[in-house]
């Protein structure tokens, strides 16, 4: 089974005899599914809606630094536990409460499987001449067969396109440098604008922690012995480089191309390169990159629909037919969204970046301190299967500072149809996400650090999983 290219596992943990590959591995996939189109329009977005070309290249680097290192934390977690990010959630939230936050995560997935599908339509339609509708459909189909796979796959597809959207970007960013006075573009005579600056510094932030929920699905087939500090630091390198790299290349394009950018984001950025065979070429990048990342939505989608609805059924394996099920609705759902928002993208974009940010800061906190402060390290991980067992069904402290959580920030929170109460005395800017961070994090810290007694002494395990993987750290749950 460990030499099978078809993955065979969903959300029960990995045990040592089917663990391979090294902390670098991280870097490749992150800095590959960081290197695509969307991430370009992200960091333009930040000009688009009224930042400076050097400010926001700042801000983005703010939000991708801080963000990224959340983001990090999750994926130093897989190693440890060989599990899925989202079904070791149920430590904090119960076995059956998880689902909170799962059915947000899923919302979530489709939301970014359909924007990245609009933009990856558009070149797949333009490789094909069969246009925008069929381009989408076509690559969604592709997608969903990748994803399915699986693993390894996902991180094979990682490799290949870190190399050649790499190479891809430095080429356009030669072309673009050819083409536009950088000193000016970088002069910003309008000097530093606080919310502006904070809009970017959010964009990019909320960008990062949207990998939260999943980025631990990725890491968890590495050795238990991989350094949770390598893990971290590969994690966060090609993540926070991938997407600065993206974003300030958005930034330099809004900034100088104007209404052309917005007219047709990714047709602007092709014919940047060149025509012909180069064109082609990078419309095939284009695709390549954001097959990548959606790739990564789709299998995440479908592995918090399991744990969400397996914390129900007690259900811990999934059949092939299952999984297949599972990713062709996330691929039909996603499909369906981004036909339907695909003439809106800009604006849609943003605010759904945004709000986004508003459910999962507080996940990240909460999950990130129990991993960290209060448990640390040390889960049951039978429990997490069992609603009788030491996590219970549903643990109301949580789920209670996570709604809480939710709540602090709303007025703080500017978004295209909402904008908070206390926004306007802050010069407009958008903090939602800083508070949604400290205020969890510091009511569940003063929480559950009063009852201990759940947290078992060293990390459990089924039976079956190798002590070899556990160390001396864990024992095999009888």
């Amino acid at each position: 089974m460990a030499d099978s290219l078809v993955e065979r596992r969903s959300i029960d943990v990995v045990p040592h005899s089917e663990r391979h590959g090294t902390a670098f591995s991280q870097f490749t996939l992150w800095l590959g599914a960081n290197l695509q189109i969307t991430a370009v329009v992200t960091g333009a977005l930040a000009v688009v809606f009224g930042g400076g070309a050097l400010w926001s290249i700042v801000g983005l680097l703010v939000g991708n630094v801080l963000g990224g290192a959340v983001m990090a934390l999750h994926s130093a977690q897989g190693p440890k536990l060989g599990l899925p990010q989202m079904i070791q959630s149920r430590a904090q939230f119960g076995v059956r409460g998880a689902v909170v936050p799962l059915l947000l995560v899923i919302i979530m997935y489709v939301g970014f499987f359909a924007s990245g599908s609009v933009l990856a339509g558009q070149a797949v339609g333009e490789l094909t001449q069969l246009g925008d509708t069929a381009g989408i459909v076509i690559f969604a189909a592709v997608t969903a067969v990748m994803a399915a796979i699986g693993y390894r796959v996902i991180h094979a597809l990682g490799r290949v396109a870190s190399v050649i959207c790499a190479l891809a970007f430095v080429y356009l960013g030669v072309r673009l440098l050819e083409r536009i006075d950088l000193g000016a573009v970088l002069s910003d005579r309008a000097g530093f604008d606080l919310p502006m600056f904070l809009l970017a510094v959010s964009l990019s932030a909320s960008w990062q922690l949207a990998f939260g929920p999943y980025v631990a699905d990725y890491s968890r087939y590495l050795p238990r012995t991989t350094s949770g500090r390598a893990t971290f630091w590969w994690t966060l390198g090609g993540t926070a480089i991938g997407s600065q790299w993206s974003m300030t290349f958005g930034v330099l394009v809004a900034a100088t191309a104007g209404d052309a950018f917005l007219a047709g984001q990714v047709s602007y950025v092709v014919a940047l390169g060149g025509t012909g065979l180069i064109a082609s070429f990078l419309y095939f990048v284009i695709a390549l990159g954001k097959l990548t990342i959606n790739v990564l939505n789709t299998y995440g989608g479908f592995m918090s629909m399991v744990t969400s609805i397996s914390g129900f059924r007690g259900q811990r394996v999934l059949s092939p037919r299952g999984r297949a099920a599972y990713i062709a609705a996330i691929m039909v759902a996603g499909t369906a969204v981004a036909l339907l928002g695909k003439d809106t993208f800009l604006t849609s974009f943003k605010d759904f970046l945004l709000f986004l940010l508003t459910f999962f800061t507080p996940w990240s906190a909460i999950n990130l301190v129990d991993y960290y402060l209060i448990s640390r390290e040390r889960y049951d991980i039978p429990a997490l299967s069992d609603p009788d067992g030491r996590y219970g069904a549903w643990r109301w402290d949580a789920l209670t500072v996570y709604g809480v959580g939710i709540l602090v920030q709303l007025p703080f929170l500017v978004t295209h149809f909402y904008t908070g109460p206390l926004v306007a005395p802050l010069g407009g800017a958008d903090i939602s996400w800083v508070v949604g961070l400290a205020v969890p994090a510091l009511l569940y810290w003063l929480l559950a650090r009063r009852d201990t007694s759940h947290i078992p002494d060293r990390t459990l395990v089924p039976p079956g999983v190798e002590a070899a993987e556990t160390g001396p750290e864990a024992v095999r749950a009888g």
